[in-house]
């Protein structure tokens, strides 16, 4: 495969001589690098890339260009090479060009003359941007190759596992594509036994689960420790922000994950509203990060491994694993988090994974192309996914039972401004139907019960929230609805809760239990967000230490 190229455009002679100058001492090994002076001719250039099939990894352009400028050459580059990364290069006055370039064409980072030193002004951004393309990028490689059927569950476990724990794959549809009967030909395996994985390697996992998928990509499955300073159960925000930043304070942290990274956050197509990412983030690639973060200072990450039980022996906290395997530490964290309530709907319940979707707009939205599709919801994580699908879909229909929405404003304007999506408020879902895939829905108003039929060839979830908090059955103080009462909320009329073992109150987010701590979705009080989240954690983490002090 050739080698994926960084294209610069840029008309001053000067500043295109910087440019060389600083990505050839950086990235010339790895990549093939063009600089050129004239729009009409990168272009010309870039379409010739797109029907050779040469990966086009980044483009650096410059806004202040007689022939074009910068933001009208990605509006033509960018249907040549979608996946291409974008920095537009800005003078300190461009600060108004920049933004038309996040809201036009969705450029990725800008960047104001003069940027040295290179390595702390250019370097750093331009390695985020190239390791993010990786990642995302569909490349003619012998990666992980997944033939299955489109509306498998267990193809979309599978796919939907491999995205979230940043697993290039390629989705080869034996219905669609011609390589996919020839992969499963060769190992004369039958259609309902798909998925079947390729790896590099050339082994072939045929119909596997995710424990046998991690361990054969080199996913950490067992704890090497039998004993840590902190377990952390749930790799949401939440989770993830605490082990980042107790890892960097120097405790042993294990983090258990039962399915993969990110929570429900990792499903999210794009996080506008997180502190220091003024285009946008997809929750995919913010736990990438942080996953990266965690590790690099000594997080251990366990995948696959749900908690199936915590108990107190004297100031030792004991998690049990699904395989039966034991781990102790000082103090425990629950991060669990809350996942979207299931539809009340048996018809819908044949479809769980095969049409019927709980998140997962990022991995399922690219297979709606050509297809009418039904979003359920009202909140920032419905109005993410259908957005998301919208780029896709044929239609979007939102369902939303109330009379408004309740999503934030920002998206509410880009919603309603969107031609592919109408809301139809004051309605439900009430019935799914098609063959082997659905193919209509009916819906119903909650007023007058009329009732009227769509087409319709998926439907996204996203509908209210319930902790996950099963697994510790009455170990910890919480509300019916599953809630984790923490800190304040466990003092009532000045006394501590029953059975407090400690002279002083629980500390600020303290379970009923000394040691044992919540954050992120599963506290009661919270505020739901990956920021609030976020900030969970890192409180969490003071918590620690106080606790530490004090036994």
């Amino acid at each position: 495969m050739a080698k994926p190229t960084i294209l610069t455009v840029d008309e001053d002679t000067d500043v295109l001589a910087a440019v060389d100058r600083d990505l050839r001492e950086h990235y010339g090994r790895e990549y093939r690098l063009i600089f050129m002076h004239s729009c009409a001719e990168a272009l010309e250039t870039l379409e010739e890339m797109r029907r050779r099939a040469e990966p086009v990894a980044l483009l650096v352009i410059d806004q202040r260009m007689p022939e074009m400028p910068g933001v009208r050459f990605l509006e033509q580059a960018m249907p040549l090479h979608p996946q291409a990364r974008k920095i537009l290069l800005t003078a300190y006055a461009d600060v108004d060009s920049a933004i038309d370039a996040i809201n036009k064409v969705d450029v990725d980072h800008y960047l104001t003359k003069p940027w040295d030193p290179a390595e702390q002004f250019l370097y750093p951004i331009i390695d985020e941007l190239l390791d993010e393309w990786r990642t995302t990028v569909e490349l003619p490689f012998e990666g992980i190759r997944v033939v299955g059927a489109m509306w498998s569950p267990e193809c979309h476990e599978i796919k939907d596992f491999l995205a979230r724990n940043a697993l290039p794959y390629r989705w080869l549809d034996i219905e669609r594509d011609d390589e996919a009967k020839a992969l499963m030909a060769s190992v004369s395996v039958d259609a309902d036994q798909v998925p079947i994985l390729f790896l590099p390697d050339g082994g072939v996992l045929i119909h596997p689960k995710p424990e046998e998928v991690a361990e054969r990509t080199g996913l950490q499955t067992q704890a090497e420790q039998p004993f840590y300073d902190v377990i952390v159960i749930g790799s949401g925000p939440a989770g993830l922000s605490a082990s980042v930043y107790a890892s960097a304070d120097g405790l042993r942290v294990l983090l258990a994950e039962r399915h993969a990274p990110g929570g429900q956050a990792g499903d999210s197509p794009k996080i506008e509203n997180f502190l220091g990412f003024p285009s946008g983030i997809s929750g995919g690639e913010l736990t990438r990060r942080a996953v990266i973060q965690a590790k690099r200072f000594g997080t251990e990450i366990l995948t696959t491994q749900e908690a199936i039980n915590v108990r107190v022996e004297g100031d030792v906290k004991i998690v049990t694993l699904d395989d039966n395997a034991e781990v102790s530490a000082r103090i425990v964290l629950i991060a669990t988090g809350a996942w979207f309530r299931l539809l009340d709907l048996p018809a819908a319940k044949k479809w769980t994974g095969a049409g019927v979707y709980y998140g997962a707009a990022h991995t399922e939205a690219a297979h709606c192309k050509d297809h009418d599709v039904v979003v359920i919801g009202a909140g920032n994580a419905a109005a993410q996914g259908m957005l998301h699908v919208a780029e896709f879909a044929k239609s979007v229909k939102v369902l939303i039972r109330g009379s408004e929405p309740t999503w934030s404003h920002y998206l509410d304007v880009a919603i309603r401004a969107h031609p592919k999506i109408e809301l139809l408020l004051g309605t439900e879902l009430a019935g799914v139907r098609g063959g082997q895939h659905i193919q209509e829905v009916t819906i119903k108003s909650r007023e007058g019960g009329e009732e009227r039929d769509l087409p319709c060839g998926a439907v996204f979830v996203f509908i209210g929230q319930y902790p996950q908090t099963e697994f510790l059955g009455d170990l910890v103080a919480h509300t019916e609805s599953g809630h984790i009462l923490t800190g304040l909320d466990l003092v009532k009329d000045g006394k501590r809760p029953e059975g407090w073992p400690l002279d002083r109150d629980p500390l600020l987010l303290e379970t009923s239990v000394p040691g044992i701590f919540a954050a992120g979705d599963v506290r009661n009080g919270t505020k739901h967000g990956v920021a609030a989240a976020t900030g969970d954690g890192n409180a969490a983490v003071s918590s620690f230490w106080q606790y530490i002090s004090t036994v």
